[in-house]
């Protein structure tokens, strides 16, 4: 891996959901924003990891898998011209 792709994993026997955002090792500290949802940060603030406890009562887990990833242009890539 190149040090910057997502990862998403889902345990059905623990009804986790875990959503890494870069594969490099961080340094990280665990932050529960509800009863649910723990976000990993790590240098800067970043966020680098989401975790969701009962995935299956907050998204439809079923239809999660396969993930289908689109990448949108920034602005200034999409507007200028071509050479």
């Amino acid at each position: 891996m190149d040090g910057n792709q997502m990862r998403v994993h889902y345990d059905a026997n623990t009804d986790l959901l875990y959503i890494r955002l870069d594969d490099k090792k961080h340094k990280s500290l665990n932050k529960r924003i509800s009863e649910d949802i723990v976000l990993d940060i790590g240098k800067n603030g970043k966020i680098i990891g989401i975790e969701i406890l009962d995935a299956s009562k907050h998204l439809n887990v079923k239809k999660l898998f396969p993930v289908n990833a689109e990448l949108t242009p920034k602005r200034e890539d999409a507007i200028r011209p071509p050479s």
